[in-house]
């Protein structure tokens, strides 16, 4: 009975313990006519072999990453996860730890946490950096309203080319706190139309993503620039944060805030979640970071020791001080982040990154002799648009039936763009696959 160990004397011995004599007697809290009278409409009891049978079954009536070659990014990220990570990162010290308040308690959870701080930190060219954010969207979110603290003006001004779900996520926080959001068009080379800033006035923030949702790499320096003059903050998003593994980090381009998604670092997809909220800043804005933050101390004896050193949320402080109220204990996930980064060091970062770009400048060379059209000349990390010469919905059907799903369609967040679709290639990717691709778009 490997679901159900008990036995009927284990029971037995519980309930003693207790102090009652059935299971049933459990549940006398319950109002009579609160419970459930009848049976329960259950199916025939199945063997271990019959039920992993019906299991896989049902399995095979979804598409899966074994079986289908999908070339979709777009904030989520197909990349191998090392077999030492999942070995070290599913440890039960860390597995099962929570929010390491008691810091005599919890001094191997709160020395990961500072390595990832600092690895985080120096991966992204800033100086601090925080560990308790959902995801990419929300520490974008939290980041602007960060900047509206900071500067005390009520506009943000946003790229279109910010992923559009964190966009969403964005209205959701900004609205309602009186925070006008201005949208930064799109330029003809597929990046961000810089010329809407010079005629914006008193901004708090300006939030550009790069690579952005094009795959396109933006001049982050250009907009530092652009927004320092006007007394604003640059927020620099991402979604793919392998891409500094070759492109120049957000803080060494002038970004004052730099915030997004963490989940490639180590972390499986999982069905969408869940995920590794990043932010980082410069040590001056440290007191109105939101989340967590872990510094190293020495205790009475000079030895060297680990401790929650800000936390902002409302439980710990005055509701009013509170930079966030919805920071929550991602350590886990920061933690596999940190061993991923471990594991590779640098070198082999700046390799896996440089694989990526390749595969991607591959495949994008095979579309276009295909006969497919690249929209935009700016540089790409591991995603580009494609544009089909037919209608979308036939060619993705077509290649869906050879178990290839082409790309994310654009027209839901781009209506000008109805033939388009965004592709991603990363590590995991063969060359088999994108010629195979290449090869039935041909068709």
């Amino acid at each position: 009975m490997r679901y159900l160990p008990h036995t009927a004397e284990d029971v037995d011995e519980m309930l003693k313990v207790v102090g009652v004599k059935t299971v049933e007697d459990l549940f006398s809290g319950v109002p009579v006519d609160c419970r459930w009278k009848g049976g329960l409409e259950l199916p025939p009891v199945l063997s271990e072999w019959d039920l992993s049978a019906q299991v896989e079954s049902l399995a095979a009536q979804m598409a899966s990453s074994d079986r289908v070659s999908a070339f979709i990014g777009a904030g989520s990220y197909d990349h191998y996860v090392p077999a030492a990570l999942t070995a070290l990162a599913g440890r039960s010290e860390f597995l099962t730890s929570y929010t390491p308040y008691q810091p005599e308690m919890n001094q191997g959870t709160l020395q990961a946490i500072y390595e990832y701080q600092t690895l985080v930190a120096r991966l992204l060219g800033m100086e601090i950096a925080t560990a308790s954010h959902y995801d990419g969207a929300t520490a974008l979110a939290e980041s602007l309203l960060m900047s509206v603290r900071l500067t005390r003006r009520r506009k943000v001004a946003v790229s279109r080319l910010v992923h559009p779900l964190y966009r969403q996520v964005l209205h959701t926080y900004l609205g309602p706190a009186g925070v006008e959001v201005l949208e930064l068009p799109i330029n003809p080379l597929g990046t961000t139309d810089r010329s809407g800033l010079e005629e914006a006035e008193d901004l708090a923030g300006v939030a550009v993503q790069s690579p952005n949702f094009f795959g396109c790499v933006e001049n982050l320096g250009e907009f530092a620039c652009l927004a320092h003059a006007q007394g604003a903050l640059l927020v620099a998003c991402f979604t793919e944060p392998l891409a500094y593994g070759l492109l120049k980090n957000p803080g060494s381009q002038g970004a004052d805030i730099v915030c997004g998604e963490g989940q490639s670092l180590g972390n499986a997809q999982g069905f969408g979640g869940p995920g590794l909220g990043i932010i980082a800043c410069g040590q001056k804005y440290v007191r109105s970071l939101p989340g967590r933050l872990v510094g190293k101390a020495r205790d009475v004896r000079g030895r060297d020791g680990f401790v929650l050193t800000l936390a902002t949320r409302e439980q710990h402080i005055r509701r009013e001080k509170a930079t966030s109220n919805i920071c929550t204990n991602h350590s886990l996930c920061a933690l596999t982040a940190a061993i991923y980064l471990a594991l590779l060091g640098g070198t082999g970062f700046r390799r896996l990154a440089k694989l990526n770009y390749d595969k991607t400048i591959y495949l994008k060379r095979g579309l276009r002799e295909a006969g497919l059209r690249i929209p935009f000349a700016a540089p790409t990390f591991n995603e580009f648009v494609v544009e089909f010469p037919d209608a979308l919905e036939s060619v993705t059907r077509r290649l869906q039936g050879r178990n290839i799903v082409a790309g994310l369609p654009l027209a839901g967040w781009y209506p000008e763009w109805p033939n388009a679709a965004l592709l991603c290639v990363t590590e995991t990717k063969s060359r088999f696959e994108l010629d195979r691709l290449i090869r039935e778009v041909k068709t």
